[in-house]
């Protein structure tokens, strides 16, 4: 599972021109499902997402995660993170879960970061969606649940 992480100011999710999440500070998750994941893979990225210590302190150190913080987080779906690029033009989208099992990691990965008490919108899996964000530093990481980065 792979995951890019923003933290924003703001971010909101528009299918149609209709918004269908939206959120002021926290996190912006774009969020892809390989193949081969599975529950653990859920775990690592929700904790790593809920834990991580990118927003400041009072001393403008990076000491608090978005729980503490309280911000919220936005959740999109986004196969493309497993796009293969090393050869040819066109990317391949191999490992990328097919709905049937990615929906349910995806959701899964949102159920666990609202069980931490988190407020967390949503995207539309499947749609073609225009995401809206102000970056907040900008500070953007990436996690993988298999550490390849």
């Amino acid at each position: 599972m792979r995951a890019v992480v923003q933290r924003v100011k703001e971010a909101s999710v528009h299918v149609n021109g209709v918004v269908i999440g939206a959120i002021q500070a926290g996190l912006l998750v774009l969020l892809g499902v390989d193949e081969n994941d599975a529950d653990p893979d859920v775990r690592y990225i929700a904790d790593k997402v809920a834990e991580m210590r990118i927003f400041r302190d009072e001393d403008g150190k990076f000491n608090r995660s978005v729980e503490e913080a309280g911000g919220a987080v936005l959740v999109v779906s986004q196969f493309t993170l497993h796009g293969d690029c090393r050869r040819g033009r066109r990317p391949s989208f191999s490992r990328a879960a097919r709905p049937e099992k990615a929906i349910p990691l995806y959701e899964s990965v949102v159920s666990a970061l609202r069980a931490r008490g988190l407020t967390v919108a949503t995207g539309e899996f499947g749609a073609m969606m225009d995401v809206h964000i102000i970056n907040d530093g900008p500070v953007t990481l990436l996690l993988d649940s298999e550490k390849q980065f």
